[in-house]
């Protein structure tokens, strides 16, 4: 185990179960996550390789011997009456049985109800009566004379949910983490493993917990198939039910007028519509009407009544077309049926998910490590929902007025449920306030961005803050700054949505031998500059950060302690593929490697390099590499015989991970689809 796996289970000891052990027990048993977990959590929470193995065949046999699957409902029921007694894993739920004075017990896989069930159990576990509960239990069988009597009775019933927790030890080992560590633990209670995610994907996915702590939040997330939308919703918490978006109606939703009884908002925290997109589904305007006002008000009519509830919800669904068409021809609402696509039910959402960030699902990502039993971070985050933590950064920062007090709730929300999920215990520092507030600046911000595409009534909002000194600091959106040239347009007036250049021309590499003019004299209109990159921006190439400064040298040292690992070599094979497109062809360019010798894999370094140099040879480029191994070695950057110096803060390393054995992904064959970490490159001209 890696150190943070380690100090997961000393600090949460039984709290916290192996990730990859799920799919492992799960097999054919329909059961959520957090029932498999929980039964993990009792057997397998040790890091002993044996006490696993033994705590997952003790798990397996459970599932196969108690749990009911509803094709097996009557061969169950037979062995209860066969032998009496036999012990069940099923959701169950109870209702009072007013006529009769009992509670009333119903088996969803089983199929049998009006199973007697004591008041004393009931009141000790109340979320049976509002949406059921898995559990474990004994159930008799005692056929009698009398039809009104139900011949099956309950002997014992354990939830196999968590029913209570220590918050208090909660906080206390929260302490012990710091942020990195946290956020990390976070992502692999969830399932996923934190390094195939940077900082900015890492926050997207823990947004998607807010609707857990946070009541009345309204989150849509929209982007391609297959990015885990509705997991955390399905799978994640009990206290969430995930509904396909074309199937509720208002009295499944709200309240049924005739019976008066109170629909999903009045028994659930969170309620998911999956699916949620489709221009030719067909929506209740009615449905549409009483959710807007649900959504702004917290309240619904019921006849002459009106009623509150405090469930957030969530809306997920896939788009139909890329970012850059939406951004020119339509919105980012564009997939939404025509009755949701209105303004002011769109005006209620608190944040929008860019799930055209969010990288397609790959096994790989998938964690191995350790994390929170789901059921215990659901009530951890349950608990939250009581508190509020939405001015904690008005001790360092203020919104600029001209934001609207419905753009400031959303703010507020946001930032409120993503403390409450980082720093329960308080004690964030300014820059980690000012980082969590930017973000739930830019979510809201991309809701009015399409806003005022779509209804021309909506006046332009200057999303800003201000700092202590009184310094006012613009948000923008990540597509914002990837493409700026649509945002002063409205939709059809768009003629390049783009990727703005630098300040100088991009290299036309494929015409390069084809120019009479020499390839060095464009050399002198370049210009010294800094430019910056956010985390998830796509559009870059070696090509273009490089090509430009490099055309034309005849000696490049490039220096970059970490060429060690396979993909740092195959950064370093792009790079120089870029100069091969640049070089004339009957010339020759020197390039100079130094580097870090790697202590453990330094063998396969140095083959890397070998290999490099082979190739190479035959195109023109004489590659050499040298070892720096003083420590200190830590600076990175490319400089060239003719003046100009590169400063590299990542180095080369500016990709995320993507999965370089997919021939078929164009993520492998051109960097300009490759979504980047945040980095940034200075060019400067020396003697």
């Amino acid at each position: 185990m890696n150190e943070l796996n380690q100090k997961i289970c000393d600090e949460f000891a039984g709290l916290v179960v192996r990730k990859d052990l799920v799919k492992t027990v799960k097999g054919n048993a329909i059961v959520p996550s957090y029932v498999l977990e929980y039964l993990l959590g009792q057997y397998c929470a040790t890091s002993d390789e044996a006490s696993i193995e033994s705590g997952i065949q003790t798990v397996k046999e459970i599932l196969a011997k108690h749990y009911v699957h509803r094709n097996e409902a009557g061969l169950i029921r037979s062995t209860i009456r066969e032998k009496g007694r036999h012990k069940v894993i099923d959701k169950v739920s109870v209702s009072l049985n007013d006529k009769k004075d009992v509670y009333e017990t119903e088996f969803s896989n089983l199929g049998i109800k009006k199973v007697l069930i004591d008041s004393g159990t009931v009141k000790k576990h109340p979320k049976l009566l509002v949406g059921g509960v898995w559990v474990i239990a004994d159930i008799e069988y005692d056929h009698t004379e009398d039809k009104d009597a139900s011949p099956w009775i309950l002997s014992t019933i354990k939830p196999i949910q968590m029913s209570h927790f220590d918050y208090d030890g909660y906080i206390s080992a929260r302490n012990k983490f710091d942020l990195d560590e946290w956020i990390d633990v976070l992502v692999q209670s969830i399932g996923f493993n934190p390094e195939f995610f940077g900082r900015r994907s890492k926050l997207t996915q823990l947004v998607r917990l807010i609707p857990f702590c946070e009541r009345n939040y309204n989150l849509i997330e929209l982007g391609p198939k297959g990015t885990g939308k509705s997991h955390i919703y399905s799978e994640f918490s009990p206290h969430g039910i995930l509904i396909s978006g074309g199937e509720v109606t208002v009295p499944k939703l709200f309240v049924n007028n005739s019976s008066g009884k109170l629909g999903l908002v009045g028994y659930w925290d969170t309620v998911a519509f999956d699916e949620f997109a489709g221009k030719q589904k067909r929506v209740d305007k009615a449905l549409v009407d009483i959710m807007k006002n649900y959504m702004a008000n917290k309240s619904f009519s019921r006849g002459v009544e009106t009623l509150g509830a405090d469930a957030s919800m969530a809306f997920v669904g896939n788009t139909e077309h890329s970012l850059p068409y939406m951004l020119k021809h339509s919105d980012l609402f564009d997939a939404l049926p025509e009755k949701f696509y209105d303004s002011a039910f769109l005006d209620r959402l608190h944040f929008y998910i860019p799930g055209w960030e969010v990288d397609i699902i790959r096994g790989e990502m998938f964690s191995s490590g350790y994390g929170f039993v789901v059921d215990y971070l659901a009530e951890v985050l349950r608990h939250l929902r009581n508190q509020d933590y939405s001015d904690q950064y008005q001790e360092y920062f203020k919104l600029s007025s001209q934001i609207s007090t419905r753009d400031r709730d959303a703010i507020h929300k946001t930032f409120s449920g993503l403390m409450k999920i980082l720093f329960p215990q308080g004690g964030a520092t300014e820059a980690e306030i000012e980082e969590i507030l930017k973000f739930a600046m830019e979510g809201r911000k991309r809701v009015k961005d399409q806003l005022f595409r779509i209804d021309s009534t909506y006046a332009d909002v200057n999303f800003a803050y201000s700092n202590k000194a009184g310094q006012e600091l613009p948000v923008q959106t990540l597509e914002e700054r990837q493409y700026p040239n649509y945002f002063s347009q409205t939709v059809g007036e768009v003629s390049d949505i783009g990727m703005p250049e630098p300040d100088i021309e991009p290299v036309d590499v494929s015409s390069v031998h084809q120019r009479s003019q020499p390839v060095s004299a464009s050399v002198s209109e370049l210009k010294e500059h800094h430019v910056t990159y956010a985390e998830n921006q796509r559009g870059v190439s070696y090509d273009k950060l490089f090509g430009p400064y490099l055309k034309g040298a005849k000696h490049i040292t490039i220096t970059d302690p970490y060429i060690r690992m396979f993909y740092q070599a195959k950064n370093l094979m792009e790079l120089l593929e870029t100069i091969v497109k640049l070089k004339e062809e009957g010339e020759e360019v020197v390039v100079s490697l130094v580097t870090v010798e790697d202590e453990s894999k330094g063998e396969a370094q140095r083959d890397f390099f070998a290999q490099i140099q082979n190739t190479m040879f035959s195109v023109g480029i004489k590659f050499a590499y040298s070892f720096d191994n003083s420590g200190t070695q830590h600076a990175r950057h490319i400089v060239t015989d003719h003046g100009w110096k590169i400063s590299l803060d990542r180095g080369l390393d500016i990709f995320q991970q993507y999965d370089a054995n997919d021939a078929f992904s164009l993520s492998t064959r051109l960097q300009t689809h490759r979504a980047v970490k945040a980095f940034e490159v200075t060019y400067i001209k020396v003697d």
